[in-house]
């Protein structure tokens, strides 16, 4: 039995380090991948043909490794346990960032998905770890979820941000002032010119019409079941999905 969750965890890791080392979808060397692993080109071949043959992985000779579909539902499954783990130990326990990341290191290997699912759900889904990093839903490959632009919020409307669509100095301010990607807003009000008064982190934040028109947030789906939202913003969500 040892052996067998030693394998696994090996496995969870190359899938793991092989979904943060892909970009655009080229393949992963694999001596790049031995040496993230700190493994040894040898045992890094060896076990990316066995993961060939289990077809969580393709590979091209010369070029490097893909994930499979089910390779990359895999990896995001570690991903979106570890990345729970580091809020839980952020948000709940104090933990600094760096030590929250290294304990979720062990922890995202020996977590059921039943587990996840309810630590998502204590958590209230955030949608970014402390890192700013983005956490996958559950469920295998989720939709990313649709944006809306901050001022389709309603006042008393809540949201995650997701992305600011401005030049860097406005970016730049705002995000001094806890206004970046994966941070809770709340509207608290809105006024005719279109400004918006938000709560963010604890402060209250003025920001102007255009400004907030050209930031998108994300909905959180305990939101859309709150009757006091307007009917325009559900028919958004919906429009969207």
């Amino acid at each position: 039995m040892g052996h067998h969750n030693t394998m696994s965890e090996s496995i969870e890791m190359y899938l793991l380090r092989i979904a943060l080392l892909q970009q655009e979808s080229q393949p992963v060397p694999v001596p790049k991948l031995a040496q993230e692993l700190a493994v040894s080109p040898v045992s890094a071949n060896e076990m990316c043909r066995k993961l060939t043959e289990k077809e969580l992985l393709t590979y091209e000779p010369y070029k490097g490794v893909q994930l499979t579909a089910s390779g990359e539902a895999m990896a995001r499954r570690v991903i979106r346990h570890r990345r729970l783990w580091e809020v839980f130990f952020v948000d709940r326990l104090g933990l600094q960032p760096a030590e929250a990341e290294e304990i979720a290191c062990r922890f995202e290997h020996v977590t059921p998905d039943s587990l996840a699912d309810r630590l998502d759900e204590f958590l209230e889904h955030p949608s970014y770890s402390p890192q700013h990093e983005p956490i996958p839903a559950g469920g295998g490959e989720a939709p990313a979820p649709a944006t809306l632009p901050l001022t389709s919020l309603a006042a008393g409307g809540q949201a995650t941000i997701a992305q600011l669509n401005i030049d860097a100095a406005a970016a730049g301010f705002l995000q001094q002032q806890g206004l970046q990607p994966g941070a809770r807003v709340q509207v608290v009000a809105a006024s005719n010119s279109g400004a918006l008064l938000l709560a963010v982190g604890g402060q209250r934040l003025s920001v102007v019409g255009e400004i907030a028109a050209n930031i998108e947030v994300m909905i959180h789906p305990e939101a859309e079941s709150n009757c006091q939202q307007s009917p325009f913003l559900t028919e958004a969500v919906h429009a969207n999905g």
